[in-house]
């Protein structure tokens, strides 16, 4: 069967996360993509090694289904061969410091001289303007997109999520980008450039706290548990914020983990009050609506936890969801890589690697019918230089060696 991306040939100059994960899912949608690494690798082989001299599972988990080369783009027979990469390739994805593609030789301009349908895209951490020449980090992204401002409790810091939406968040966004681009040119026949910026990425995932900013200039956000409200969204710890309240529950035996996210619907909050040993609550003029709970938010998942905080999560789970009330437990990283059900639906997948052995790795999360995708491992540096430079781009067995002397591969 063939892949979505099959026949689409992806240069892949990307280092660290952002740009990564975007090619990896390109690969997984069967893509050829051909990593390009300095001689020395993409930093991230060596970052947060667990296992000394093997690649790092940092750069294994984000570097799946590609294949690796090595090139010095600095010197001149680098450039004449990255050159012929671009002429080959429908797809450029880069993720350097801005204006350092440019440095190289390769502008815009030059790159679609060399290839005019070729598709082009850059991934940074800022648009146009005052923060450009900023260093972008994934938490800088999350503290300049929205992010941090409304993440946290009331009377705590601005904190960070533990998803990487300024990384791999803004590697999707580039996804999109490419993926249109490609429509495009198959009406078109040209490539173009394709921008995205961290910040912007983040901020397109934060565009209900801009709904919540305009919304306060018409009073307090009764859907908050906050009390006091200035001119800014505040942080509402574990508060939904949208048109159904929710909160995260404590559970026995009161681990770091023990926790249910439950959220109250209208239609459930009689089932809940008989959970919770409450019945007279579902009639109760002070409780029966949703307009006479919201003033109480605090105090109803206060009575909710009274019962939560008896029984282990999952019977929790159980309880709720037989009466078809939304909700889902707090799953650890230790649950998540042991869950069944995701190894089922290989979105946790165990990949075998020549040098590290076995290791798990999340799975494409993308699924088509028509275009399966098994989950492979992360090249080795320079591992497919004979099978690129010589099989694909003609260059001699003699001059390989030479290559390789000269520092130029």
């Amino acid at each position: 069967m063939t892949k979505a991306l099959e026949g689409v040939r992806v240069l892949d100059m990307t280092h660290v996360q952002s740009g990564p994960s975007a090619t990896q899912i390109l690969a997984w949608l069967g893509a050829d993509v051909v990593k390009v690494e300095a001689p020395t690798g993409d930093i991230t082989r060596g970052q947060l090694r667990d296992l000394p001299d093997v690649d790092s599972l940092y750069f294994t988990m984000l570097n799946s289904n590609k294949r690796s080369i090595t090139l010095n783009t600095k010197t001149e027979r680098g450039k004449q061969i990255l050159t012929e990469l671009i002429r080959r390739s429908d797809v450029m994805v880069e993720n350097f410091a801005p204006g350092a593609v440019d440095r190289m030789g390769f502008t815009w301009e030059r790159i679609r001289e060399i290839n005019p349908r070729i598709v082009y895209a850059s991934i940074k951490g800022f648009g146009e303007g005052p923060y450009t020449n900023f260093k972008a980090y994934e938490v800088v992204a999350q503290a300049m997109g929205g992010s941090m401002s409304t993440t946290g409790f009331e009377d705590g810091p601005p904190l960070a999520t533990g998803a990487q939406i300024g990384d791999s968040g803004t590697g999707m966004h580039a996804v999109a980008g490419i993926l249109a681009a490609l429509f495009q040119r198959t009406h078109t026949g040209r490539g173009q450039r394709v921008n995205v910026a961290m910040q912007h990425a983040v901020l397109n995932l934060c565009r209900v706290k801009l709904r919540d900013q305009q919304r306060l200039a018409h009073g307090p956000l009764a859907e908050f548990p906050n009390e006091d409200f200035g001119d800014e969204v505040p942080r509402s710890g574990n508060a939904s914020g949208g048109g159904q309240p929710g909160w995260a529950v404590r559970c026995a035996p009161g681990g770091p983990n023990d926790y249910v996210y439950v959220i109250v619907q209208p239609v459930g909050w009689k089932p809940i009050s008989e959970l919770i040993g409450r019945p007279e609550l579902a009639d109760d003029p002070e409780w029966a609506t949703p307009e006479a709970r919201l003033p109480k938010l605090g105090k109803m998942f206060q009575l909710i936890e009274e019962w939560t905080s008896t029984l282990p999560k999952w019977q929790v789970l159980e309880a709720l969801n037989a009466h078809n009330i939304p909700c889902g437990p707090v799953l650890s990283t230790k649950e998540i890589i042991e869950d069944a059900s995701l190894a089922a639906n290989e979105i946790v997948v165990e990949v075998e690697h020549p040098e590290r052995g076995s290791y798990v790795t999340v799975g494409n999360p993308l699924k088509l019918s028509d275009s399966p995708v098994e989950i492979e491992r992360s090249p080795l540096l320079g591992e497919h230089n004979a099978e690129i430079f010589l099989g694909e781009l003609g260059i001699s067995h003699d001059e390989l060696p030479l290559l390789k002397a000269q520092g130029v591969i």
